[in-house]
Protein backbone atom coordinates (compact mmCIF):
# COMPACT_ATOMS: atom_id res chain seq x y z
CA UNK A 1 0.00 0.00 0.00
CA UNK A 2 2.95 2.32 0.42
CA UNK A 3 4.09 4.90 2.95
CA UNK A 4 1.07 7.22 3.23
CA UNK A 5 2.19 7.49 6.75
CA UNK A 6 4.91 9.67 6.07
CA UNK A 7 3.46 13.76 5.24
CA UNK A 8 5.79 16.08 3.30
CA UNK A 9 4.92 18.72 6.31
CA UNK A 10 6.55 16.73 8.66
CA UNK A 11 3.25 15.64 9.81
CA UNK A 12 3.01 12.80 12.56
CA UNK A 13 -0.67 11.22 12.68
CA UNK A 14 0.14 9.24 15.44
CA UNK A 15 -1.50 11.95 18.42
CA UNK A 16 -2.19 9.79 21.27
CA UNK A 17 -1.03 6.00 22.60
CA UNK A 18 -1.66 5.38 25.79
CA UNK A 19 -2.39 2.27 28.07
CA UNK A 20 -4.14 3.65 31.19
CA UNK A 21 -5.52 2.41 34.80
CA UNK A 22 -7.87 5.36 34.98
CA UNK A 23 -11.60 5.31 32.77
CA UNK A 24 -10.85 6.22 28.90
CA UNK A 25 -12.52 9.32 27.67
CA UNK A 26 -13.77 9.36 23.99
CA UNK A 27 -13.83 12.39 23.81
CA UNK A 28 -10.11 12.92 24.25
CA UNK A 29 -9.48 10.26 21.69
CA UNK A 30 -12.26 11.93 18.88
CA UNK A 31 -10.23 15.26 19.77
CA UNK A 32 -7.06 13.95 19.93
CA UNK A 33 -7.68 12.82 16.10
CA UNK A 34 -8.81 16.02 14.77
CA UNK A 35 -7.43 17.21 11.43
CA UNK A 36 -8.23 20.19 9.13
CA UNK A 37 -7.55 17.79 6.04
CA UNK A 38 -9.06 14.86 7.31
CA UNK A 39 -12.88 13.47 5.27
CA UNK A 40 -13.72 11.01 7.77
CA UNK A 41 -13.00 9.59 11.13
CA UNK A 42 -13.55 6.30 12.24
CA UNK A 43 -13.63 5.55 15.87
CA UNK A 44 -14.13 2.13 17.39
CA UNK A 45 -14.86 1.45 21.41
CA UNK A 46 -14.56 -1.76 22.69
CA UNK A 47 -16.54 -2.09 26.06
CA UNK A 48 -16.95 -5.04 28.71
CA UNK A 49 -20.11 -7.07 27.68
CA UNK A 50 -22.11 -9.18 30.55
CA UNK A 51 -21.72 -12.90 28.69
CA UNK A 52 -18.98 -14.48 26.75
CA UNK A 53 -18.90 -18.36 25.29
CA UNK A 54 -22.42 -18.60 27.32
CA UNK A 55 -21.47 -17.38 30.82
CA UNK A 56 -22.48 -14.44 32.59
CA UNK A 57 -19.26 -12.40 33.30
CA UNK A 58 -19.34 -10.17 36.18
CA UNK A 59 -16.17 -8.10 35.70
CA UNK A 60 -12.21 -8.25 33.23
CA UNK A 61 -9.01 -7.04 34.65
CA UNK A 62 -6.62 -6.35 32.39
CA UNK A 63 -2.72 -6.36 32.37
CA UNK A 64 0.04 -6.13 30.07
CA UNK A 65 3.80 -6.86 29.88
CA UNK A 66 6.63 -3.83 30.27
CA UNK A 67 6.84 -3.60 26.27
CA UNK A 68 3.27 -3.44 25.86
CA UNK A 69 3.27 0.59 24.68
CA UNK A 70 6.17 -0.39 22.71
CA UNK A 71 4.45 -2.63 20.74
CA UNK A 72 1.41 -0.53 20.61
CA UNK A 73 3.68 2.04 18.98
CA UNK A 74 5.10 -0.23 16.30
CA UNK A 75 1.79 -1.62 15.54
CA UNK A 76 0.48 2.05 15.11
CA UNK A 77 3.29 3.19 12.81
CA UNK A 78 3.01 0.47 10.52
CA UNK A 79 -0.55 1.27 9.84
CA UNK A 80 0.33 4.89 9.62
CA UNK A 81 2.64 3.71 6.73
CA UNK A 82 0.25 1.34 4.95
CA UNK A 83 -2.70 3.66 5.24
CA UNK A 84 -3.24 7.31 4.01
CA UNK A 85 -3.48 8.04 7.67
CA UNK A 86 -4.33 12.01 8.85
CA UNK A 87 -4.71 11.16 12.32
CA UNK A 88 -4.72 7.85 14.49
CA UNK A 89 -5.63 7.56 18.35
CA UNK A 90 -5.50 4.41 20.38
CA UNK A 91 -5.98 3.91 24.38
CA UNK A 92 -6.19 0.64 26.30
CA UNK A 93 -7.30 0.37 29.65
CA UNK A 94 -5.74 -1.89 32.57
CA UNK A 95 -6.65 -3.16 36.02
CA UNK A 96 -10.23 -4.36 36.83
CA UNK A 97 -13.32 -3.02 34.88
CA UNK A 98 -16.77 -3.36 35.34
CA UNK A 99 -19.75 -4.38 32.56
CA UNK A 100 -20.08 -1.05 29.70
CA UNK A 101 -16.78 0.37 30.94
CA UNK A 102 -14.48 1.03 28.07
CA UNK A 103 -11.48 -1.06 27.65
CA UNK A 104 -10.22 -0.30 24.15
CA UNK A 105 -10.44 3.06 21.84
CA UNK A 106 -8.85 3.79 18.48
CA UNK A 107 -9.55 6.44 15.99
CA UNK A 108 -8.41 7.17 12.89
CA UNK A 109 -8.84 10.21 10.40
CA UNK A 110 -8.15 10.24 6.67
CA UNK A 111 -9.12 12.28 3.73
CA UNK A 112 -11.54 9.50 2.95
CA UNK A 113 -14.16 7.11 4.63
CA UNK A 114 -13.10 4.37 3.14
CA UNK A 115 -9.52 4.93 4.29
CA UNK A 116 -10.70 5.80 7.89
CA UNK A 117 -12.74 2.16 8.21
CA UNK A 118 -9.59 0.35 6.83
CA UNK A 119 -7.36 1.59 8.61
CA UNK A 120 -9.34 1.52 12.04
CA UNK A 121 -10.44 -1.82 11.33
CA UNK A 122 -6.32 -2.89 10.83
CA UNK A 123 -5.90 -0.86 13.83
CA UNK A 124 -7.88 -2.31 16.61
CA UNK A 125 -6.95 -6.21 14.92
CA UNK A 126 -3.35 -5.53 14.91
CA UNK A 127 -3.47 -4.03 18.82
CA UNK A 128 -5.80 -7.03 19.99
CA UNK A 129 -2.94 -9.71 18.08
CA UNK A 130 0.20 -8.36 18.67
CA UNK A 131 0.23 -5.69 21.76
CA UNK A 132 0.76 -7.78 24.86
CA UNK A 133 -2.31 -7.27 26.73
CA UNK A 134 -4.16 -10.36 28.72
CA UNK A 135 -7.43 -10.17 30.51
CA UNK A 136 -8.57 -12.42 33.51
CA UNK A 137 -12.14 -12.75 32.89
CA UNK A 138 -14.34 -13.00 36.06
CA UNK A 139 -17.52 -15.16 35.87
CA UNK A 140 -20.63 -14.25 38.10
CA UNK A 141 -20.27 -18.57 38.72
CA UNK A 142 -16.87 -17.39 40.62
CA UNK A 143 -15.23 -19.18 37.74
CA UNK A 144 -12.29 -17.05 35.75
CA UNK A 145 -10.27 -17.28 32.64
CA UNK A 146 -7.16 -15.93 31.79
CA UNK A 147 -7.34 -14.90 27.86
CA UNK A 148 -3.78 -14.24 25.93
CA UNK A 149 -2.82 -11.21 23.41
CA UNK A 150 -4.37 -12.49 20.07
CA UNK A 151 -7.43 -14.20 21.93
CA UNK A 152 -8.88 -11.18 23.68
Amino acid sequence: MGNHGVMSDNHDPIRLLAIRDTPLSLDEVYEAVGDDAAGGTTVFVGTVRDHDGGKSVSALEYSCHPTAEQELRRVAEKVAADFPVRALAAVHRVGRLEITDKAVIVAVSCAHRGEAFAAARRLIDDLKHEVPIWKHQVFSDGAEEWVGAGNC
